[in-house]
């Protein structure tokens, strides 16, 4: 049986890499891709900067071609599997790296730690928020008004045709509301009052990105977090798999109200603009549930971390992964493996579901 979802698992990869070989024949199916959000995204923009949020050692990027490069996984990220599926023949780069002409092609600003709200992430130490994150595209903007020597609607042409990016919100609720000994949002606010304030600030942050140029932009909401790797060894003094539901019940009053946001900027609140909302939590618990079928064995456990699940303490230096990163769902305490991250772009890219992607996919995006 092992074999058998071995080979399922090598037939998926190697299927991706065949359509990522024949799209890349041709031109990129938008002009560039701007990616906005956490660690789940981030590809080395943390590298410089004094924080626990860093990835550039191995045995992260074990299974990448570049090596430990900034990735919080063991290869390629959502958005790196999703620039390929697009058609863009090199990986997006970090924003931290690039100048210039080289951002006609696009720019990561994501930051692992980062949040919505600026202090989120603080326990941590530094990082980017999703404030600073919008600030550097501005930043970008204005290089792009050199570039098309002040043609403001040339430059409007061109970034109406690309695609945005923006997965945030993990970190508001890791790394602030659910840790009420650093952090007193808990005692100041319910889940729902919460989930309101963070759109409230998203919401603006969103709005500022389609007044620097963004129209095409894909939102995603927060996965199930409290089933992964770190929350299942906090919460089961076993190591049974037992998800934290207090945790997931506040996610979903968040991604509930992000995809109404999404309507209401389609309905008109932002002309001329087209926003889709990517369902992460549905489609994650979708891969754990139907493990088998995807070729997971492991959806409980990080492929590298020390302690109950692998979850207690992440990924360290110099520490030996599992030898089959295919056959698990979690690299470590809370980053997916290269595998479930492809299945996930695949999904967001070409989902005939709308329960994953709403009220379009991406490749339906791109072609707007």
């Amino acid at each position: 049986m092992g074999n058998l979802i071995s080979f399922l698992m090598f037939w998926c990869i190697l299927s991706f890499l065949m359509f990522i070989a024949n799209s890349q024949r041709q031109e990129p199916q938008v002009p560039a891709f701007f990616i906005f959000g956490d660690s789940l995204v981030d590809n080395g923009n943390n590298n410089g900067i004094l924080t626990l949020a860093r990835a550039n050692y191995g045995p992260y990027g074990i299974d990448f071609p570049q090596g430990a490069t900034g990735r919080f996984t063991n290869g390629r990220t959502f958005v790196d599997a999703l620039a390929q599926l697009l058609g863009f023949p090199n990986y997006i780069p970090p924003f931290a790296s690039t100048s210039g002409s080289a951002l006609l092609r696009g720019a990561n600003y994501a930051s692992g730690a980062a949040g919505i709200l600026d202090e989120t992430g603080n326990n941590l130490g530094g990082h980017l928020s999703m404030n600073q994150q919008v600030a550097n595209f501005g930043r970008t903007v204005q290089v792009f008004r050199r570039l098309f020597r002040g043609d403001t609607n040339a430059m409007n042409s061109y970034l109406a045709k690309c695609i945005f990016y923006a997965g945030l919100g993990s970190n508001d609720y890791l790394n602030n509301y659910f840790m009420p000994n650093f952090y007193s949002t808990k005692s100041q606010y319910s889940p729902g009052a919460y989930a309101s304030r963070l759109l409230r600030d998203y919401s603006h942050q969103l709005t500022q990105l389609y007044q620097l140029g963004a129209r095409k932009v894909v939102v995603t909401g927060v996965g199930p977090i409290g089933c992964i790797p770190y929350e299942l060894a906090r919460y089961n003094g076993n190591g049974t798999r037992r998800c934290n539901e207090e945790i997931n019940n506040a996610i979903v009053l968040f991604n509930s109200g992000l995809k109404k946001l999404v309507d209401n900027f389609n309905k008109g609140q932002l002309p001329g603009s087209t926003f889709v909302f990517l369902d992460s939590f549905q489609s994650s618990r979708d891969l754990a549930i139907n493990a088998r079928s995807y070729g997971f064995e492991v959806v409980d456990k990080g492929c590298c971390g020390v302690g109950r699940n692998n979850g207690e303490i992440t990924c360290l230096p110099l520490l030996s992964p599992c030898p089959d990163r295919t056959t698990y769902l979690f690299w470590d305490a809370f980053h997916p493996t290269e595998v479930a991250n492809i299945l996930l772009a695949k999904s967001a890219y070409a989902s005939r579901t709308k329960s994953f992607a709403y009220p379009m996919n991406i490749k339906q995006l791109a072609m707007l």
